[in-house]
């Protein structure tokens, strides 16, 4: 019993120690209200492990502005979301910064090879709205089978016809087709998870013509793999699933979109450019296709003159994929388990180091 009453205490006064021990350095969220924009947020953890510098704006442009708050707060650590870091701010770092924290999956905000040849890591959070991205897809197959938003378009513009004669078609789910682009990795494969219970048959694009061995759909009977004009020809519902890279962008355009069926629908929760979004309107206006519901744009927002405001079978919504409360504190706690490791001198989920 003294034995194991002392091993306890050791234990607990080593791991008292080491806290004690552990440095703290400083820190600076550069864009937090982008995160935290409704101050819900639990930053706790964060700020017990470094000395933390919240600037609560959603954005900031200028490069200037981004080295002084940088240097001025003497960060070590600088954190972001979704937030152009330009070279020439980057530049301007002092010699302190060791890392820069992107508060998301995407990275294509931060000069990273720039960021290597000044000494700092960059690291990111490779997976932290898997579920709920994947719903965010649910969502609009749902939404778009029950003509949702067009009914609710009517009401908001003051027509009450459709509760006299009803205006447009709708659809069960049950047995319809969803074609995924990109969709053996994580997030669509988390889409197949919910899709296969609606009863739903899923096609998934892929050069290789088959799943990965280890895949969990792979052989399923309801789950095809097919060439990716064999699944937009196919497909009721086709949603963007893949990663924004030099061979994606703009890889569905008008020709892709003119190979799906006129009832059918796109969606888009990936990354805005993946689309060709000018060849997009002018399909959208030819009623090409039923409808399009994009989460992600190619800017965003889009440009106030842009006429994808205008279309009437367009759906847009502001990047709302991550944007759940659940998600976004995830995505603090494990912002903070990146630090963690960079402190603790084991780092992980680096994007930038020499191989």
């Amino acid at each position: 019993f003294f034995i194991f009453e002392s091993s306890a205490l050791i234990s607990s006064m080593t791991a008292a120690l080491t806290k004690f021990l552990m440095r703290r350095p400083t820190a600076i969220f550069l864009n937090t209200a982008r995160l935290d924009y409704d101050k819900a947020l639990n930053f706790t953890r964060l700020s017990d492990l470094t000395e933390l510098t919240l600037n609560n704006v959603d954005a900031i442009s200028d490069a200037d502005k981004i080295a002084e708050l940088v240097n001025t707060s003497k960060a070590e650590i600088v954190i972001t979301k979704e937030m152009q870091v330009p070279p020439s701010a980057l530049e301007k770092f002092g010699p302190n910064v060791k890392l820069m924290c992107e508060a998301g999956t995407g990275y294509n905000n931060i000069p990273t090879a720039r960021a290597r040849s000044r000494g700092i890591d960059v690291v990111n959070i490779p997976t932290y709205s898997t579920e709920s991205v994947a719903h965010m897809v649910i969502t609009y197959i749902m939404n778009f089978s029950a003509a949702i938003f067009q009914q609710a378009k009517m009401l908001h513009d003051g027509s009450q016809k459709n509760f006299h004669i009803f205006q447009h078609p709708i659809y069960e789910i049950t047995g319809k087709t969803l074609g995924l682009i990109g969709g053996s990795g994580t997030i669509g494969t988390a889409v197949v998870d919910v899709a296969l219970p609606l009863g739903m048959d899923v096609l998934i694009s892929s050069r290789s013509g088959r799943l990965p061995w280890d895949h969990k759909y792979e052989n399923h009977p309801k789950v095809k793999v097919v060439p990716l004009d064999d699944l937009l020809a196919d497909s009721d519902f086709v949603s963007i699933n893949c990663p924004l890279n030099d061979e994606t962008r703009h890889s569905i355009g008008s020709r892709e979109i003119r190979l799906m069926k006129p009832t059918s629908f796109l969606i888009n929760t990936a990354r805005g450019a993946i689309i060709n979004e000018s060849e997009l309107i002018g399909c959208m206006k030819e009623k090409v296709i039923a409808g399009a519901g994009l989460d992600t744009q190619e800017v965003e927002p889009p440009h106030p003159e842009s006429e994808i405001w205008k279309l009437d079978n367009v759906f847009l919504t502001p990047h709302i994929g991550w944007r759940r409360l659940e998600t976004r504190q995830r995505l603090v706690d494990m912002t903070t388990d990146n630090i963690e490791s960079y402190i603790s001198g084991s780092i992980q989920n680096v994007v930038n180091r020499i191989a």
